[in-house]
């Protein structure tokens, strides 16, 4: 059995054959693992979630680990190996939805109390015991494979703890196993950013023995049982120091800052909960190990993580737009090139981040120099996501600049990311409709010009989209898929695919102005000029929104955005909503004429310089109305969107909205904001700030109880 084993393994095609069927020694059937024993009575128990593709460990799964254990404890193999059925890693952590199901503090301390004995019994079985990685280890699977005596990785393997990105700090001992195996520092710093480590600098930093291609693991598992593994260096000269609760308090000080400039403690308690759990019991194991779970368990309970594992949720239902109904695909050829009309910055952008997913690529420009500076992004975008120089050869490969538009006719989909103009935009499509394959779709990247007058002289309006993505491309995960009424289904499920495709979270919107995030975001920043127009100073304002959660200031964020970009979306906004929108300061038009717009110019309503806006460190106060001024407006907006049906429903949006824009991701989002402070208070503020600075504070119909 041992042969069709590793074959099944060398091969990575995860069957096992008849090994995954009936367990050669007898042992029972299992529903989420497989238990069998090799010819040199090594036990292979094989990790195997049922009914998912990715293995989690649910309440269910370690219940069945924990009988397992017990039966291998009293027929103890030479070694156990434990390793993952799943093609895509060894184990992604926790069953998050099961978090939602812990009602009380006690409750979640008793759950993580059952998950720590069974972790335990692993650490304790007599026999070496040794996890096999591929893909990912992350959260609660790096956890138990930290309870293994030996590590072996796939190159390719990535390892991380994120369990700070919910709200929490890792809950199966990590904590204590972490710290003791790699530098306390390196290990504390993995826990307080949720970032992952890739195979070779987890190889250097001792998480893992032995990086083994996927040939050898064979022999790698018999070194391990037979004791004659090279073990990875552990670098003790750096754990020493950290014994004594002096040199753990002078590390936690930094620690806490460095937290606190990414993760304010008022908002995101878990960071110091860690940090306190380390200073205070790191040189007594089995102490730290029984006050992890009492802090696990208190941080679940609190408003941030309760939020943060909503934001995850709110990831997965954005994840599941790219997933369309099989109906809709049917007659629909897969995307394999993309055709980019305008290689200027967001343009250029999308086609260098479609090429790094995968996709041939043209990119169409008329100007050498433009295609050029393209090309030059691309290549750093390979660069920053640390891409070899074959894989970065093999992306700039596909990206073919393309002066003469030859790219048109051969493309699947081809996305115009020309100018914010409705004429020049008519005349590309012009030129373009007649050279398209009958199956290709159209997609305009328009931010804010409605598909319903884009479409107007198209012979096929039913091929048109909007696929609009946000600046910067490589950063942004959100991208809105703007429907209109003539848009096939066909047409609006392909885009959502393809979006889903390049590892981005397609939100589907309808064709309104300024669709979603542009609809609510504008009066944010035109409040903010509003401020900045009576006299309060930029840094004044930025403060009270970073105070609030967001991750950059208003006035921060029109500079990045492009001062002309605002004042053109605020002006069609004015005009199509008939709003009561103030008109814009002559002051602000000034500066637009004179081209200064922002970050991309060196000035704005800041001076950039290497990219960062020069801030004073000292300014008056903003008035103490200020928040509800730049705040409210955005969710008044947001409620006539959903009033509108421009988004389907508040979950959706205030996913939308925190993917987009960052909306402090850990009041979970505009309208659980709402909520959370109550809609009828959120009416009467808007009342009175309607009253005091006039019209453009008027409740949208939405907010009054009868017409919910």
């Amino acid at each position: 059995m041992t042969g069709k084993v590793y074959s099944a393994l060398a091969n990575r095609d995860r069957e096992f054959g008849p090994f995954l069927q009936a367990p050669s020694t007898g042992e029972g059937e299992w529903r989420h693992w497989h238990l069998g024993r090799d010819d040199q009575n090594i036990a292979w128990l094989v990790m195997d979630k049922a009914d998912t593709s990715t293995n989690v460990l649910s309440e269910a799964l370690l219940r069945e680990l924990d009988a397992l254990l017990d039966r291998l404890r009293d027929d103890l193999p030479k070694a156990l190996v434990i390793r993952s059925a799943k093609d895509n890693g060894f184990c992604m952590g926790a069953d998050i939805t099961q978090f939602r199901d812990l009602d009380s503090r006690e409750q979640a301390e008793q759950k993580l109390s059952d998950a720590h004995r069974v972790a335990q019994k692993l650490v304790d079985l007599p026999c070496p015991t040794i996890a096999v990685i591929h893909g990912a280890a992350l959260g609660g699977g790096l956890e138990l494979a930290l309870c293994c005596d030996f590590r072996l990785a796939v190159p390719g393997a990535s390892f991380g703890t994120p369990e700070v990105q919910l709200g929490l700090h890792p809950g199966l001992g990590a904590t204590v196993r972490l710290p003791a195996l790699i530098p306390p520092v390196d290990a504390m710093t993995m826990m307080l950013t949720g970032k992952n480590l890739h195979d070779a600098r987890a190889l250097s930093l001792g998480l893992i023995d032995q990086l083994v291609e996927e040939r050898h693991i064979a022999a790698a598992v018999m070194a391990a049982a037979n004791g004659k593994i090279e073990k990875a260096e552990r670098t003790g000269w750096k754990s020493k120091p950290f014994e004594h609760a002096l040199a753990r308090q002078l590390a936690g000080k930094r620690m806490r800052s460095q937290a606190a400039d990414k993760a304010p403690p008022e908002h995101y308690p878990a960071p110091e909960a860690l940090i306190r759990l380390w200073e205070d019991h790191a040189d007594d194991p089995e102490t730290m190990l029984r006050r992890e779970v009492e802090s696990f368990a208190g941080l679940l309970q609190t408003h941030t993580s309760r939020n943060l594992v909503r934001v995850f949720f709110l990831r997965e239902k954005l994840k599941a737009q790219a997933k369309a109904p099989a109906e809709d695909l049917a007659d629909m050829p897969e995307l394999r090139h993309i055709h980019v009309i305008g290689a200027g910055e967001m343009g250029g952008d999308i086609a260098g981040w479609c090429a790094l997913k995968g996709y041939v690529v043209t990119l169409f420009d008329m100007q050498p120099e433009t295609l050029a500076d393209a090309v030059g992004r691309a290549a750093r975008l390979c660069r920053s996501k640390h891409l070899s120089p074959a894989e970065t050869r093999d992306v700039l490969d596909r990206l073919i600049p393309d002066l003469a538009n030859h790219g048109v006719s051969r493309a699947d989909l081809v996305i115009e990311a020309v100018p914010e103009d409705l004429e020049i935009k008519r005349k590309v499509y012009a030129d373009v409709e007649p050279l398209l394959k009958p199956s290709a779709i159209l997609a305009s990247n328009t931010s804010s010009i409605q598909l319903e007058q884009l479409r107007e002289h198209l012979d096929s309006p039913e091929r048109l989209v909007g696929i609009h993505f946000f600046n910067p491309v490589a950063k942004m995960q959100l991208v809105e898929v703007v429907a209109h009424d003539r848009a096939s289904a066909s047409t609006l499920a392909q885009a959502r695919r393809f979006v889903g495709q390049i590892d981005r979270l397609p939100a589907p919107v309808s064709s309104a102005p300024g669709f979603l995030v542009n609809r609510a975001l504008t009066p944010y920043l035109v409040e903010t000029i509003c401020l900045l127009d009576e006299g309060v100073d930029a840094e004044a304002i930025d403060q009270v929104a970073l105070d609030f959660g967001m991750p950059m200031g208003p006035a921060e964020l029109a500079d990045q955005v492009g001062l002309d970009i605002c004042l053109d979306v605020a002006e069609m906004l004015r005009e199509r909503l008939d709003t009561q929108q103030p008109a814009t300061p002559e002051w602000l038009r000034r500066k637009v004429e004179s081209g200064e717009l922002g970050r991309k110019s060196g000035k704005g309503l800041y001076e950039w310089k290497e990219g960062k806006p020069r801030k004073r460190s000292t300014y008056e106060a903003a008035p103490a109305d200020t928040l509800d001024r730049l705040v409210l407006p955005m969710l008044n907006a947001c409620q006539a969107c959903l009033r509108e049906k421009v988004i389907e429903d508040a979950d959706l949006l205030d996913g939308a909205m925190i993917f987009a824009t960052g909306f402090a991701p850990f009041r979970g989002g505009p309208m659980q904001y709402a909520g959370t402070r109550g809609e009828d208070e959120i009416l009467s503020r808007l009342q009175e700030l309607r009253g005091t600075y006039g019209e453009r504070f008027t409740p949208d119909a939405g907010w009054q109880t009868d017409a919910r």
